[in-house]
């Protein structure tokens, strides 16, 4: 007889109790209460009540008012035909649109009444939000909020500068020193619609705690930014070579001769010029050019440097000795050894490993310093390469204040006199501090006065190694305070002020040695405020704390070194390589998901809130922000380089656009092997939208709008950018990029009041030198 199974006893339909089925089933079952969305919620979160709670003196600011997109204000009649219209009292949640765009039927709307009703009751999925709520982070532009509060006097420009020229500074007071400047100064930068910054309103937001506090003139740059490392000197051993023992250590090609010997770089050919008159040019290695030659009127300076190069940086000056050399500019680049090098992460090469960091200056034209227009007098010039050991260099930073001996005094002693300190990390996987000579020192007046002085630097005045690990990233945070990221996600934070000055360093330890990546971390900044005591006083003789980084992981973190653990303020699926602080837009600015590069704010009371200034066409390599000026600087892997402002307008369609200028665009063609650069491109407005639009407007505008391509050639991603920040308010305007084909170039870059019109009359009422204010804006916003 065969085996019988046991009856199946009956079970509960749990497809009837959610209400899905037929609809014989939804008669049957029986009916469920429902509620009414329309209805006050008695909460003190409510919309209505929000919005009523709102000072007035928030409620009369057109600026912080939030505002509804163009484009879901146009969708707003479509969604509800019987709703009210809002008004700035109470906001009513309006239905979305179905997906279909049908009308729904009576039936479902009992249907889906009836099926909230029983999940309410029971463990159950939970369909789809049917209401919007208003959320402010997508229609509003948090305006940038001050960390570091400075009472003190600064200094702003009284004329536009100018290349080599000294410039006209007077007092003012500072755009922190109230609030009610903070936020009128603020505002004015936000009409700011030019390429770079514009000269009226700089000042000097920099915090380092070896300003001197001097009350005969407190205002002085020389005071913020004193001279350092006075009692360093240029090691002994280093050694002046001539160009063909030199060669091991520059640039090479990747084609061998027969007898295996590396051939100097091959000349790269560039068209320059306007676009439909374009000059083709041949640089060499070491070889520049004014673009003025091609173009009229044009202010930048392009260079070979022979290869990729990753690491660029201004050289420090200290304001007295500026006019003793013409107000001359000093650019350290760090190339790698071929086009073809590609580092390996964490891979340490085995020293000696050949290679170079060149100084190259922007300086004045001998017989042409008296021109008019100082910019097109200029050029530039490699005038020292140091030969070194440690391989090439991922990145490269001086000592961001001033640590070059007197220009006064002529050079007497035996050792040369230092132009600065130089810290890098290198393939060897270490981090290194090279004291670099002054070029006039070591020159010889017999040789070639456009060929460079190649010095070969056997030893760094500092070597710090890791055993378990390599250094990838660095960032000052003033004259003795280095953090280094490492190549297995921790980052390492060195006090070298004792080392440098007695030279006792191969064994240093880490003051703070801490995990927070789970790769390699190549985006790290210093956020230069002091800490503050339990009074809320911030201790200005103090280290900073706060470091933000980026890693290969994707997370972007915030961290106090007091602390040991990171905050993560945002988790993407890109690579991040590059992040800076501004003292202007209030925290780090990073990059997101998308190729988007987003400001985060640290002020306690948005702290890690941010919006998104820009979205380049191609994956970022470098961002930079200066202390003297809110304009940011990008370099993509698609060749180009542009700026945005960080303080555009909080409102969105008023009268000032949100622009984003392209400085230049890198094109190669990988059938002749040339490339071309162009430039003078019409600012793009950018749309910013909500998510939820995006997708709309896309699909919209696909047949109007130009997308580039999604692969590039590796030679013309823009792999460094940086402003000018330690040369004064004049030499601000100054931006450098580095490319992958070894092109270099240097932009004097200047912005422009919307209309031509500076706001609140002049800029004397705007920061309230004057008594007779007057509150009259310039414009609309």
């Amino acid at each position: 007889m065969p085996r019988q199974l046991r009856a199946r006893t009956s079970r509960p339909d749990y497809a009837s109790l959610a209400a899905i089925g037929d609809e014989e089933d939804l008669k049957i079952s029986p009916s469920k209460p429902s509620f009414d969305e329309d209805a006050d919620s008695e909460s003190d979160f409510a919309p209505d009540k929000l919005s009523q709670d709102v000072p007035e003196d928030l409620q009369n600011d057109t600026e912080d008012l939030l505002e509804v997109d163009e484009e879901e204000a146009g969708e707003a009649p479509k969604r509800a035909k019987n709703q009210t219209p809002t008004t700035a009292g109470s906001r009513l949640i309006s239905h979305l649109p179905s997906i279909t765009g049908a009308k729904p039927s009576r039936k479902s709307r009992q249907k889906s009444q009836s099926a909230q009703a029983s999940a309410s009751k029971m463990s159950a999925p939970r369909a789809a939000k049917m209401y919007a709520l208003p959320n402010p982070s997508v229609h509003h532009r948090h305006r940038a909020m001050p960390v570091l509060l400075r009472k003190e006097k600064v200094e702003r420009l009284d004329a536009p500068p100018a290349l080599f020229n000294p410039p006209t500074i007077v007092s003012t007071n500072s755009m922190t020193s109230e609030q009610f400047l903070t936020d009128r100064i603020s505002k004015a930068w936000g009409y700011n619609v030019g390429p770079g910054p514009v000269w009226n309103i700089m000042e000097d937001r920099s915090c380092f705690k070896e300003a001197l506090e001097g009350e005969e003139n407190p205002i002085n740059e020389s005071l913020r930014r004193p001279r350092v490392h006075q009692s360093v000197e240029v090691r002994s051993g280093w050694t002046v070579l001539n160009e063909y023992d030199a060669a091991r250590y520059l640039p090479t090609d990747t084609v061998l001769t027969d007898d295996g010997q590396l051939l100097p770089p091959a000349p790269v050919h560039c068209f320059l010029g306007p676009h439909n008159r374009q000059t083709r040019v041949e640089m060499a290695m070491f070889d520049s050019h004014a673009t003025s030659e091609y173009s009229s009127g044009s202010k930048s300076f392009v260079f070979n440097v022979g290869s990729p190069a990753w690491g660029a940086d201004w050289c420090p000056t200290y304001p007295d000795d500026r006019p003793r050399r013409g107000y001359k500019h000093y650019l350290a680049i760090a190339p790698f050894s071929s086009r073809s090098h590609s580092p390996m992460i964490g891979a340490k090469a085995q020293r000696p490993v050949p290679a170079c960091v060149q100084i190259w200056s922007l300086q004045s034209k001998r017989g042409n310093g008296s021109q008019a227009d100082g910019s097109l007098a200029g050029e530039m010039k490699c005038e020292m390469v140091l030969c070194l050991e440690s391989g090439p260099a991922f990145e490269i930073k001086w000592c961001p204040l001033p640590s070059h001996d007197q220009w006064n005094e002529a050079h007497m002693g035996e050792h040369p006199r230092k132009l600065g300190l130089l810290a890098g990390t290198f393939e060897d996987g270490s981090l290194s501090v090279y004291v670099v000579p002054d070029p006039e020192d070591v020159s010889n007046k017999d040789d070639d006065p456009m060929r460079p002085t190649f010095v070969r630097l056997p030893e760094p005045l500092l070597r710090i190694e890791l055993v378990e690990t390599s250094c990838w990233s660095l960032d000052w945070a003033n004259s003795e305070i280095i953090a280094v990221g490492c190549t297995n996600g921790f980052v390492a934070v060195y006090d070298i002020g004792h080392a440098v000055r007695t030279g006792q360093g191969p064994n240093m330890l880490p003051t703070h040695y801490i995990s927070i990546h789970q790769c390699a971390v190549r985006a790290l900044a210093w956020i230069r405020i002091p800490p503050t005591n339990g009074s809320g006083v911030s201790s200005t003789s103090e280290d900073p704390t706060f470091l933000a980084t980026g890693g290969y992981d994707g997370l972007e973190c915030l961290t106090d070194i007091r602390e040991p653990h990171g905050n993560i303020v945002n988790r993407t699926r890109d690579v991040i390589n590059s992040t800076t602080y501004s003292a202007f837009a209030g925290g780090p600015i990073m990059i997101d998901h998308d190729n988007t590069v987003k400001a985060y704010s640290v002020s306690p009371s948005t702290l890690g809130r941010g919006h998104v200034l820009l979205e380049p066409d191609g994956p970022v390599w470098s961002v930079s922000a200066s202390d003297y000026h809110a304009q940011l600087a990008v370099g993509s892997a698609d060749g180009s380089c542009v700026t945005t402002n960080t303080l555009k307008s909080t409102r969105r369609g008023g009268s000032v656009p949100f622009f984003v200028h392209k400085i230049f665009q890198l094109d190669y063609s990988r059938k002749t092997g040339e490339f071309r650069m162009l430039d003078h491109f019409l600012p793009q407005e950018t749309q910013e939208r909500s998510a939820n639009s995006k997708g709309k407007q896309a699909k919209k505008d696909e047949s109007e709008t130009s997308i580039s391509t999604g692969v590039w050639p590796p030679e013309v991603g823009v792999h460094r950018v940086t402003w000018n920040t330690g040369n004064g308010l004049a030499g601000a305007p100054l931006l450098a990029s580095t490319t992958g084909s070894g092109l270099c170039r240097v932009d004097w870059l200047l912005g422009r009041w919307i209309r031509n019109k500076v706001p609140y009359v002049n800029v004397p009422n705007m920061r309230k030198e004057v008594d007779d204010m007057m509150d009259e804006d310039s414009g609309d916003d």
